[in-house]
């Protein structure tokens, strides 16, 4: 019980000061999930840490990270919504693409080139081909919900650049998710009995199950019956939960399964999501995510790390930013849109956060990670997402000068008006991506 408190009272007091620092409220969860791990609290006072979390503890942690991180993902999948690229699709898809491609030759080609400074970090002295794929993905993913939150703090969410790189996450996400599917079955499934071939099988006839019969079947449970919310909210977790445990047995994380539980459930009348859903996900997401970051920081320990891992830190961290920031800002200006949004829609797409440390906790599980360069990819993580914010500031100074697109945008990531389409013509405002 005293963990329990400790987490949650740590966690959000961090998520209150990150806000107050303008860092999404998220990133001070993840900072104090790392703090309470041996790497600050474990050195500082390693009594004060194993007394607070024995070993006898850890399974319960576990599951309450698990549901938490199902709760959670279940509510990515309810409210991801590519319809939202309207207008904007060819932009979006433009900057998704350049967004995941780069980042991953970049990532996969780097751990081929680099093997021997990875073994120094406990990889083996051959890269299988899922870890070196895993390297690509992990350079390569944008986190939605981190990115939707500082979209919306900066007051982006009817603009041309906060709907575009939000589009084209959620393209991303989709791509990367996929491509992480079948790095995870290529590989030996967690000790799995099924051959890797079976379990694509079996995992495709669940996913055609789900969107064949599960849909329809929990449309007309929820449209014809009048259950009461919390009821509903019960079943639909349950459902989420279901679906997590077989895309476990599959050898695939539950991440899988909680994300198409969500994709799958059906929407309201007109698309629109349900409120008597979306909220209580939301409430009970940020209540018990500081579980998982806390379960995830006892794998980061600062105390492993040598010199080629503060250089391996320092070199991914350029990288990451460079790759995304890059071929965001390129693809989105080749696609018609001014200096200043491609810049900003650039600096949006290097957003990693949650999204970033799921993933990378989901191949560490797999042993596609050693602890040393699981630490260094999780700092990563946490730099890239503090970098958001003081990237979109040094954007919005930058002066801006006409280009062959049309007139100069409107300086400052914050403006809301006037944005031009690529022929010059005003565009209209976009829906709230909240």
């Amino acid at each position: 019980m005293g963990a329990s408190a400790l987490i949650l009272v740590v966690a959000h007091a961090a998520g209150y000061a990150a806000r107050r620092l303008k860092q999404p409220y998220i990133v001070g969860q993840l900072a104090a999930g790392i703090a309470l791990g041996p790497s600050l609290l474990g050195s500082v006072a390693p009594d004060a840490q194993r007394a607070l979390f024995p070993a006898e503890i850890g399974p319960a942690l576990t599951g309450f990270s698990q549901f938490s991180l199902v709760v959670f993902l279940f509510g990515v999948g309810y409210e991801l919504d590519l319809k939202l690229l309207g207008d904007r699709a060819r932009s979006a898809v433009t900057v998704a693409v350049a967004s995941f491609v780069v980042p991953m030759a970049v990532g996969s080609g780097c751990a081929l080139l680099f093997e021997e400074q990875l073994r120094d970090l406990g990889m083996p002295s051959r890269l299988s081909p899922a870890t070196v794929v895993f390297a690509g993905v992990a350079l390569s993913i944008t986190a939605v919900p981190v990115l939707t939150a500082i979209v919306r703090e900066n007051g982006l969410a009817r603009t041309v650049p906060g709907v575009v790189a939000v589009s084209a996450a959620g393209l991303l996400d989709v791509v990367g998710w996929t491509v992480l599917a079948g790095v995870l079955m290529h590989g030996d499934g967690g000790g799995e009995s099924l051959d890797w071939r079976w379990r694509v099988v079996l995992a495709a006839g669940f996913v055609a199950l789900m969107l064949v019969a599960a849909r329809p079947l929990l449309r007309r449970l929820l449209g014809r019956t009048r259950l009461e919310p919390s009821l509903r909210l019960a079943l639909l977790i349950g459902f989420a939960l279901g679906s997590a445990w077989v895309t476990h047995s599959l050898g695939l994380h539950v991440i899988f399964g909680a994300l198409l539980a969500g994709v799958v459930v059906p929407r309201e009348e007109g698309g629109t999501l349900d409120p008597d859903l979306v909220r209580p996900l939301h409430e009970a997401g940020s209540l018990l995510l500081p579980f998982f970051f806390v379960v995830s920081g006892q794998s980061v320990a600062l105390d492993g790390m040598n010199a080629t891992g503060w250089t391996t830190l320092a070199v991914v961290t350029v990288l990451a930013v460079t790759t995304k920031t890059g071929s965001g800002t390129v693809a989105a200006r080749l696609s018609g849109l001014g200096r200043n949004d491609a810049r900003v829609v650039g600096v949006l797409m290097s957003t990693r956060g949650l999204t970033e440390l799921i993933v990378l906790n989901a191949g560490y599980q797999a042993g596609l990670l050693s602890r040393p360069l699981y630490s260094v990819l999780v700092f990563m993580a946490l730099a890239t997402t503090l970098l958001t914010q003081p990237l979109l500031a040094l954007v919005g100074r930058l002066p801006d000068r006409p280009g062959r697109a049309g007139p100069a945008d409107p300086p400052g990531p914050r403006s809301r008006r006037h944005h031009r389409n690529g022929d010059g013509s005003p565009t209209a405002p976009a829906a709230d991506v909240g």
